[in-house]
C-alpha cells in the first residue's frame, strides 16, 4: 500500500531521528542544520504565554454573574459566552494550529497572540453583549497560539526531553487558567470586570514582543501546502488509533470537568454560599495543585510510565464529583472536589499529550492540532451540558451529568491502557520471533 508522501519519512518506513528527536530532511543547506535547543529562560517565557492565552478563555467563568448584571442579561445568556469561547477555540485549533507545519512557528505565534490581544481589548472596552460575545470569538478564536507552542516546545527539545518540555509548557497554561480565575476576581473587584480583559489585552501584547525577540525559530523541515495540511489530519486520525484513543479520553475527561467550571460562579453564588466573584476566584485555586503533577507526567511519559497515571488521573476525576456534590453548601468540600479533579484532569491530558507529540515526529502540529481540537470539543459540549444541567436540575444536575461523563473517560482510559499493552506485547512477541 502506497503511504501519502505528506506523512513524512517515519510513517513511509526512511529513516528518522528517533522516537523524540527532530526529522532532518535532504533538502537544503538550511534545512540540514542542526535545530535549536530552548533554553530555561526561552521554555519558561512558552510557559508563562500558554497561560496568559489559555487562561483568557476562562475569566468569564468566575464572572458571569458581574457580566450578567452589567449588560442585563440573565445568568443563562451570561454562561453562554463560556461556550462560545470553547467553540471559537475548537475552531482555532482545527483551522490554524496545523500551519504549524506550514509557517514559521516563533512568528506564528506571536501574530496570533497579538490577535488574541485585540479581542480582549474588544471585551473591556465593549458597549453592548454582542461586542461582548464578538471579542469573546475572536479572543478564543487567536488564543490557540498556546497550542503552536506546546508541539514547538518538543520539537526543540534535547532528545528525550520532550515529555518534559511539553509538560512544563502545558504546567504553565494550567497555572495560566487557575490563576485566571482568582486574578479575574480580584480585579473586577478593584475596577469592575472590563478592567480584566483591559489588563490582559496588554499583557498579551508585551508578551508577544517577548517572544518575537527571545525564542529561536522554528519551522517544519518540509512545508506543506495548506489543503494538503487539512487533507493530512483526517487521515492520521484514520490511521492512527493510538491518537483516537488518546483523544477520546482526553476529550470525555475534559468534558466532565468542564461541566463544573461552566457553572461554578452559578453555585457558589448562589444561596446558601452567596460568594463574591474575588472570593470565587480564590475558590478556583484550589486546583493549581494540579500544575506539580504534569511536570511529573511529561517525565513518566518519556520514561515509559504513562499508564499509572492515566489510571490514577481517572480514578481521581470520578471521585471528585462526591466532595463537589456536597459542596453546594460547603466551600470546604467544593475546594476537595476541585483539587481532585484538576490533579485527575492533568494526569490524564499532560500524559496523553505528552504521548501524541511523540507518535510522528514530522507531524506534530497537525497530531496536536487532532488532539487539542477534541479536547476543547469535548469542553465545549461539557460546559453546554453543564449549563444545561443547572438549569434543569440545579447542582444535583450538574453533578450528575459530570460523573457520568467522568465514568465515560475512565471507560475510555481502560480501553486504552489495555489496547497499549497488547501492542506492545505483540511487539515483543514479533522481535523474539
Amino acid at each position: 500500500m502506497r503511504v501519502p508522501l505528506f506523512l513524512g519519512p517515519a510513517a513511509r518506513g526512511l529513516p528518522s531521528a528517533g522516537r523524540f528527536g527532530p526529522v532532518i530532511f535532504p533538502m537544503s543547506s538550511s534545512s540540514m542544520a542542526p535545530p535549536s535547543v530552548l533554553a530555561a529562560p526561552a521554555l519558561l517565557l512558552m510557559a508563562v504565554a500558554c497561560g496568559l492565552c489559555a487562561g483568557g478563555n476562562y475569566y468569564n467563568q468566575a464572572l458571569l454573574h458581574s457580566i450578567a448584571l452589567h449588560f442585563g442579561v440573565d445568568q443563562a445568556a451570561a454562561g453562554l459566552s463560556v461556550t462560545v469561547a470553547q467553540v471559537a477555540y475548537a475552531v482555532g485549533l482545527l483551522c490554524i494550529t496545523p500551519l504549524g507545519d506550514k509557517l514559521e512557528r516563533r512568528r506564528m505565534a506571536v501574530v496570533l497572540m497579538l490577535l488574541a490581544a485585540v479581542g480582549h481589548a474588544l471585551v473591556g472596552w465593549s458597549g453592548s453583549f454582542a461586542m461582548f460575545m464578538l471579542g469573546t470569538l475572536v479572543a478564543g478564536l487567536f488564543s490557540v497560539a498556546a497550542q503552536v507552542l506546546v508541539p514547538m516546545a518538543a520539537a526543540l527539545a534535547a532528545p528525550g526531553h520532550a515529555g518534559r518540555n511539553v509538560g512544563l509548557v502545558l504546567s504553565g497554561l494550567l497555572v495560566g487558567i487557575l490563576l485566571s480565575r482568582s486574578v479575574a476576581g480580584g480585579l473586577s473587584t478593584l475596577g469592575g470586570w472590563s478592567l480584566v480583559y483591559q489588563v490582559t489585552a496588554v499583557a498579551m501584547a508585551v508578551m508577544a514582543l517577548c517572544m518575537r525577540r527571545v525564542l529561536p525559530t522554528s519551522r517544519h523541515p518540509q512545508p506543506l501546502p495548506y489543503a494538503q495540511v487539512l487533507a493530512s489530519m483526517g487521515h492520521l486520525l484514520r490511521t492512527q488509533p493510538a491518537l483516537r484513543q488518546r483523544t477520546l479520553a482526553s476529550a470525555l475527561a475534559f468534558a466532565a470537568v468542564s461541566v463544573m467550571f461552566a457553572t461554578m460562579a452559578l453555585v457558589l453564588s448562589s444561596a446558601p454560599l452567596q460568594l463574591s466573584d474575588a472570593q470565587i476566584g480564590l475558590v478556583g485555586l484550589a486546583g493549581v495543585t494540579g500544575a506539580l503533577i504534569a511536570n511529573l507526567a511529561g517525565s513518566w511519559a518519556d520514561q515509559g510510565k504513562s499508564h499509572v497515571l492515566l489510571r490514577l488521573g481517572a480514578a481521581l476525576l470520578l471521585m471528585s464529583w462526591l466532595p463537589l456534590w456536597w459542596g453546594q453548601a460547603s466551600v470546604a468540600w467544593f475546594v476537595a472536589g476541585v483539587l481532585l479533579m484538576d490533579l485527575g484532569l492533568q494526569a490524564i491530558n499532560v500524559t496523553n499529550q505528552s504521548s501524541v507529540a511523540s507518535l510522528l515526529p514530522e507531524a506534530r502540529s497537525r497530531m496536536n492540532a487532532v488532539y487539542m481540537t477534541g479536547y476543547f470539543a469535548g469542553a465545549s459540549a461539557g460546559s453546554a451540558l453543564g449549563v444545561w444541567a443547572w438549569n434543569l436540575a440545579g447542582w444535583q444536575g450538574v453533578c450528575s451529568v459530570g460523573a457520568g461523563l467522568a465514568a465515560l473517560a475512565g471507560l475510555s482510559v481502560w480501553r486504552g491502557v489495555r489496547w497499549s499493552q497488547r501492542q506492545a506485547l505483540g511487539l515483543v512477541q514479533a522481535q523474539a520471533a
